[in-house]
């Protein structure tokens, strides 16, 4: 299905020097946010005090965020539990306060608000949860980055799968470089989201370069430049639908999904589009720049018959 059909092909890697060298200079800049400013991490990695919080009506959960915020606690997650009734809380450690005075601060608040409000359970995480957060997570992203390159290299050659999972890193530091320079709250979610944009990204990789493969076939006079091009101009159309649909549903989670989803979405918009970017301009230069060669894809005829013998 195409919208559009591009008759000349466009030349991408005229240009990618260029941007390979602001990809670079991307890279290097969110690694130094992140060795600097290191990454804001929620209640989940760090400790904290959960509260559930019950009523006998519909809870209102922007009132009751309200309250906490005024209650000094800004960094709190508020969500729904259970039943739209129930609210559980989730406040970070600060110095010299405990669970209890916690607790007893943010139900005063609460309570001033709407006196039906009733304090069901207390528990503190503590920061050995978090750790064992923190480890599993970096542990999913490795087996994943694993399995890309392993998935890549069987199904069309090394330095494909080399250059994909490349690109893909690319875009999870990119990620949390952003969360890092504005300090936005990293949690469950939005390391679901980084490992998502994982995921995600490859995809467009994998189309990329099945169709180079395709164009090798096809395409046999062509030099490696035009064919890559030719590869990255075909699959534009495919590309634009692909990714702006799945762009409207994460806008639409930004924007209506409040404060529960806000950052998760936002590491998704940010995937998705450096997920495009990197997919033309950071693995097809590093496959081109790899010598990647006919003879890697497609067999020789003679070398078929001989398998076909044997």
């Amino acid at each position: 299905m195409e919208f559009f059909k591009i008759r000349r092909d466009i030349p991408f890697m005229r240009y990618a020097l260029v941007f390979n060298i602001i990809s670079l200079a991307t890279f290097l800049a969110a690694v130094l946010f992140l060795w600097q400013r290191g990454l804001h991490f929620s209640i989940e990695f760090t400790g904290g005090t959960v509260l559930e919080v019950s009523y006998p009506q519909h809870a209102d959960v922007d009132a009751i965020r309200n309250a906490v915020d005024k209650a000094g606690y800004t960094d709190a997650q508020v969500q729904n539990f259970g039943s739209s009734r129930d609210v559980l809380i989730r406040l970070p450690l600060k110095a010299g306060e405990t669970s209890a005075t916690v607790s007893q601060s943010v139900m005063e608040k609460l309570q001033a608000v709407d006196k039906s409000a009733e304090l069901r359970r207390v528990e503190f995480v503590g920061p050995q949860v978090g750790a064992e957060l923190a480890e599993n997570g970096a542990l999913a992203l490795l087996f994943t980055a694993i399995g890309i390159v392993a998935y890549l290299a069987l199904r069309f050659e090394w330095k494909f799968g080399l250059a994909a999972i490349i690109a893909n890193l690319h875009d999870v530091v990119i990620i949390l470089g952003f969360f890092a320079f504005f300090q936005w709250e990293f949690s469950l979610p939005v390391l679901a989201a980084v490992l998502a944009v994982l995921g995600y990204s490859v995809n467009e990789s994998v189309v990329i370069a099945d169709r180079i493969r395709e164009n090798f076939r096809k395409m046999r006079k062509a030099s490696i430049t035009e064919i890559i091009d030719n590869a990255i101009t075909r699959t534009i159309s495919r590309t634009i639908i692909t990714h702006g649909c799945t762009q409207i549903m994460v806008l639409s989670m930004l924007i209506f999904g409040g404060p529960a989803l806000h950052y998760f979405a936002v590491a998704l918009t940010i995937g998705i589009c450096f997920g495009i970017y990197s997919s033309v301009l950071v693995m097809a230069p590093l496959v081109r720049w790899l010598r990647v060669k006919r003879e890697d894809l497609v067999k020789p005829i003679k070398d078929r018959k001989q398998e076909a013998v044997v």
